[in-house]
């Protein structure tokens, strides 16, 4: 097993982390910003360093910091968790390098994955299904780009090849919005991604958003852990988390999950990623790979009985994989709700003090988060603050446990999404399952 791991995060994923390392008896590294010397699992990690200012690119996006603060604490391996570097094939491969274990994909994968383009063109060779769209980057020629999106149909969506996190896509649907939107959406991607390069698909009007969790071990071994509903989101970015998902017939689901596996064996995958789909009319499409750990992983962890961290610990070790595909199964349901330090009329950011902080508890809750009475929550970084997550035998059961633990949760000293997971979870569609990937923002009146 690794010796020593340098956690390239913060917040409560790297509290995440933090945990399964000391499980495994793995000696932790924590770094930080300057503004994060109070966070939970630095104040609790083996050894600390201070890697910039409180700015992301001064910090945990300065590679050579990281690096350096591996080498300085004799670290033999860096987790990246999710979000900053952990889907940047440069930072992998300096990182191994150095000398030092990625605890994630071979960088080429994760270049291959990170290009939209490429990763559609991949899973099309792998038998995986995907949204009809324009087979390549959309070159600069007026003519053809008009004659392309009329052969789709509109509606049609341009995407930057290079984007992630809801950011580079305009919905386009008529031919007097076309040209346009594809210039906008190239200068978009440039100034976001520094990759202009944009593409063409279909764009579905009512898909659900479905991605199913895989392990793969880079030596010919790879299993799903079933799959999750993550169609309730607000400007792309997912809000609620469900597994499995409602309403899916189990025949179809087996059948997705399984040509997952084989993509990942056709693409030489290694370690814990997520194939996301958007489902519509019996359909799956593929959107995306992301070669890195989940925000919404418990919800999987809490129905499989598989602690997806330490199975990525495992495997960057060298391990093979434990697990096959006979040894999953699934165990009722679960939910996770994101808890933001937000205000939850206009959205907003609420960092401060919290004054107090009380998690809930109860059979089947999870609470995931770095919060303690006292922590100052910095206003330089994402607003999530916890990660509450229910399981139940079945799906009402969960939904029942989290009104209750929503109700016990107590963040003083700052305002906090919790009202709005109170109201979603009332939804009767919510209730019924199967909502589109549109249904929060139509309610909301976005």
């Amino acid at each position: 097993m690794l010796d020593k791991v340098l956690i390239a995060n913060r917040g409560e994923i790297a509290l995440r982390i933090q945990r399964a390392c000391r499980e495994l008896g793995i000696k932790t590294v924590a770094v930080h910003s300057t503004a994060d010397s109070g966070l939970k699992h630095v104040l609790l990690a083996d050894e600390t360093v201070c890697i910039g200012p409180a700015p992301s690119v001064q910090s945990y996006l300065n590679m050579p910091a990281i690096i350096s603060a591996a080498e300085v604490t004799d670290a033999v391996a860096i987790h990246p968790g999710y979000g900053f570097l952990s889907e940047n094939a440069d930072f992998a491969e300096r990182v191994e390098r150095s000398g030092f274990t990625f605890i994630g994909p071979p960088p080429d994968v994760i270049r291959v994955m990170g290009d939209k383009i490429s990763a559609i063109n991949r899973m099309k060779k792998a038998g995986v299904p995907c949204v009809p769209g324009s087979e390549g980057s959309l070159e600069d020629d007026p003519d053809e780009n008009l004659r392309m999106a009329r052969q789709i149909g509109y509606p049609v969506i341009i995407k930057a090849a290079g984007g992630g996190g809801g950011r580079g896509m305009r919905v386009v649907h008529t031919d007097a919005s076309l040209l346009n939107a594809i210039s906008v959406t190239r200068a978009e991607a440039q100034a976001a991604f520094g990759n202009p390069t944009v593409y063409m698909e279909k764009f579905l009007e009512r898909p659900r958003h479905i991605e199913f969790q895989v392990l793969a071990d880079g030596r010919g071994n790879a299993i799903h852990l079933l799959d999750r509903d993550c169609s309730m989101q607000r400007r792309h970015q997912k809000v609620i988390e469900e597994a499995p998902a409602p309403g899916i017939p189990d025949e179809l689901r087996s059948a997705m999950g399984e040509r997952c596996v084989r993509a990942c064996l056709e693409i030489g995958y290694r370690s814990a990623g997520t194939f996301e789909f958007l489902y519509q009319d019996g359909s799956f499409y593929f959107i995306e790979m992301n070669t890195r750990l989940q925000v919404e992983h418990p919800v999987t962890e809490l129905i499989t009985g598989i602690d997806i961290v330490k199975e990525q610990l495992r495997i960057a070790a060298g391990e093979p994989l434990r697990l096959r595909q006979s040894d999953v199964s699934r165990r009722g349901h679960a939910i996770e709700c994101r808890i933001n330090a937000e205000d939850p009329s206009n959205f907003m950011p609420c960092p401060g003090r919290v004054e107090l902080w009380h998690a809930p508890g109860g059979p089947g809750v999870r609470v995931d988060s770095h919060l303690y009475s006292g922590y100052t929550v910095p206003p330089y970084y994402d607003s999530l603050v916890a990660k509450l997550i229910t399981h139940g035998d079945d799906r009402e059961s969960a939904i029942a446990r989290m009104n209750i633990a929503l109700s016990e949760m107590v963040v003083e000293g700052i305002r906090t999404n919790i009202p709005l997971h109170q109201e979603i979870c009332q939804h009767a569609a919510f209730r019924a399952g199967g909502t589109d990937i549109h249904y929060l923002e139509k309610r909301l009146r976005i």
